[in-house]
């Protein structure tokens, strides 16, 4: 509808100024009948939603301005856009029932949508799917009014096609399940409850328990959430989105044996972000809770993470929000999963704790550069900061181990026992592929280096590379002084 009232208004602005010209009138006139015209067109438009200077003003400002203030290549308009993310309909927690369609389900009967409008769904039953097969643009929205599906092979909601597909939830409860193994639609691997080729919508008032054998929910192109209780429980991911993961408010407790949220086009590693308003979020991952292919944007939200990384994508932008990030691995990774952005962890502001396990582990990781420009961050673990670009410290709080800091210390490794590593000694060679006379592999008490046996000038190791034990490697570099970064200023190369 709105394409075809912009072409009107082209095709309109076209034969007024033809008609202008012909008639001779002032230039003034001119602008005055353009610009009414194109005023018609803004008011038409409805799809926008009313809350856009409240999305753009949630960080921007702050963002702009801490960004500027570092050397971060990309800025914050060039992130992720909010002005536009959510429509006033993605927003509407109860449908409009006025028009609506009532159904019931019943053991091994298909629900078949074809047609726009809205279906209230109801009832008890097993091998069924709700199947919506519409047209390219149509807008079906799924009331789930205290529904229950168990299935064993097929997804309890099937979208094949349409524009846009909402699933709200109205007051109480709907369960969806699947317990077996998913059969494939023809050449259409089928894995997940909600299974969508269409852009998709949750919302709504009420409950949504999903427990799947395979994905939660999967969406093929756009996945927004602006509502709702989510309990999901997957054997592979929670939830994933082709195109983009968006979430305006909602309630989530997942437990997923792969990524609790998950956005990637496997054909276009431009795509694949993740942007986050708001919402409670208790997430229990075996990989990652929330994994990125671009951006991973924080604007809100209050989040309790176990996994073994809490928060990954190539650039990862945190502007707000409370975090708690229990990992096994990696708390906040920042590494280039997309060509289209430089790698980085951005930190404007929130209150950030990460608690990490023993071993070669990192508070905070990213395989370019580290920006905190604000905020209060925690991280208790052996290695907190490791980072190959340039870190700086702006502004913010940080505390290690319970100890502020003013300055960002790169550990490059996670491993207790300093030096080389763990409980392996120095692991490298010197140069010419010798050790110094009489040195047997382990660092001396004291942590001297045995007589005559000098690291070469710089302290680079041979071929760049110097091996420890538990502790992981230096990268081809001594801890020094100059793998640090004081507050406000440039660190040197990681």
């Amino acid at each position: 509808m709105l394409r075809r009232e912009k072409i009107t208004v082209a095709l309109m602005t076209v034969f007024i100024t033809s008609a202008i010209a012909l008639t001779a009138c002032a230039s003034t006139d001119v602008d005055d009948i353009v610009s009414s015209t194109i005023g018609t067109e803004s008011s038409a438009d409805t799809t926008e939603p009313s809350m856009e200077k409240e999305l753009s003003e949630s960080g921007t400002s702050t963002q702009e301005e801490n960004l500027s203030s570092s050397s971060a290549s990309a800025s914050s308009d060039t992130l992720i856009d909010t002005s536009d993310l959510f429509s006033e309909r993605d927003l509407e927690q109860e449908a409009d029932l006025t028009d609506a369609y009532y159904m019931t389900l019943e053991d091994g009967q298909d629900i078949s949508i074809t047609q726009e409008g809205v279906y209230v769904i109801s009832g008890t039953a097993t091998d069924v799917s709700i199947i919506v097969e519409a047209a390219d643009i149509d807008k079906v929205q799924i009331v789930l009014d205290g529904a229950s599906i168990t299935n064993t092979t097929d997804p309890a909601i099937y979208v094949k096609s349409a524009d846009k597909v909402f699933v709200t939830t109205a007051d109480g409860t709907s369960t969806l399940k699947v317990t077996g193994t998913f059969t494939a639609d023809g050449t259409t691997n089928l894995d997940a409850v909600i299974y969508s080729k269409s852009d998709l919508v949750l919302n709504g008032t009420g409950t949504l328990n999903i427990e799947s054998t395979a994905n939660g929910i999967s969406a093929k192109d756009d996945l927004k959430v602006t509502g709702g209780t989510y309990n999901i429980t997957a054997t592979e991911d929670a939830v994933e989105a082709n195109d983009s993961i968006r979430i305006y408010d909602g309630s989530f407790d997942i437990t997923s044996k792969k990524d609790a949220f998950h956005s990637e086009n496997s054909d276009d590693d431009t795509l694949g972000y993740i942007y986050i308003q708001g919402g409670t979020f208790t997430i229990n991952a075996t990989e990652d809770g929330i994994q990125a292919t671009t951006v991973l944007m924080i604007d809100g939200g209050t989040f309790d993470i176990t996994a073994a990384e809490g928060l990954e994508a190539t650039y990862v932008q945190i502007n707000d929000g409370t975090i708690k990030i229990e990992a096994s691995d990696d708390g906040i990774n920042a590494t280039q999963k997309s060509t289209a952005y430089d790698v980085v962890i951005e930190v404007n502001g929130g209150d950030i704790t990460v608690n990490m396990g023993a071993g070669d582990t990192d508070g905070f990781d990213a395989n370019g550069n580290i920006y905190i420009n604000g905020g209060t961050i925690s991280v208790t673990g052996n290695s907190a900061f490791d980072w190959d670009g340039e870190a700086q410290l702006n502004g913010g709080t940080v505390t290690v181990n319970g100890e502020e800091v003013t300055e960002l210390t790169n550990q490059m490794m996670g491993g207790m026992g300093g030096f080389g590593g763990g409980h392996g000694g120095m692991g490298g060679q010197m140069p010419n592929g010798e050790m110094p006379e009489g040195f047997d592999g382990q660092m001396p008490e004291g942590g001297q280096m045995p007589e005559g046996g000098q690291m070469p000038e710089g302290g680079q190791m041979p071929n760049g590379q110097f091996r420890g034990g538990k502790g992981g490697r230096m990268n081809g570099q001594m801890p020094s002084d100059q793998n640090t970064t004081e507050s406000s200023s440039s660190s040197s190369q990681g």
